[in-house]
Parts: structure tokens; sequence; C-alpha cells
């Protein structure tokens, strides 16, 4: 019975945790350019680390294609 009843605080304690740290703001809702903010250092980032311009390009023409322009 204490075994359970240990495992059970642990759990509560554990989504308190989660819930005080959770991702999104009280209101649910970020402003989207926060959001940009937050993407675009990255994405930089991946496209220098894996040449990926090149890819990026290709699928703006096929696209652009696809659309007729």
């Amino acid at each position: 019975m204490a075994d359970t009843a240990t495992r059970t605080m642990i759990r509560t304690r554990g989504r308190k945790a989660y819930a005080s740290f959770g991702s999104r703001p009280s209101s649910g809702k970020r402003h989207p350019l926060v959001a940009t903010a937050m993407v675009l250092p990255l994405a930089a980032l991946l496209v220098v680390a894996f040449g990926g311009w090149e890819a990026v390009v290709t699928q703006a023409s096929s696209v652009g294609v696809m659309l007729g322009r």
C-alpha cells in the first residue's frame, strides 16, 4: 500500500512540474512574429549546415510551375 501511495505522489509532483513549465503561454496563443523569431535562427542554421538552399529554391520553382507562374 505504501508503494502505491509513493508512486501516486511522484506522479502528482511530475504533473505539477510539467504544468509549470508548459510550452504555451497561459492565453494559449503566441504572436506570429514571436513564433517566426523563434524559428528563423534554427532554419538558417539547418540551411547552412545541410546546404539546403538549393532544395528550397528547387521546391519553390516547382510550386511556381504548378501554379502556372
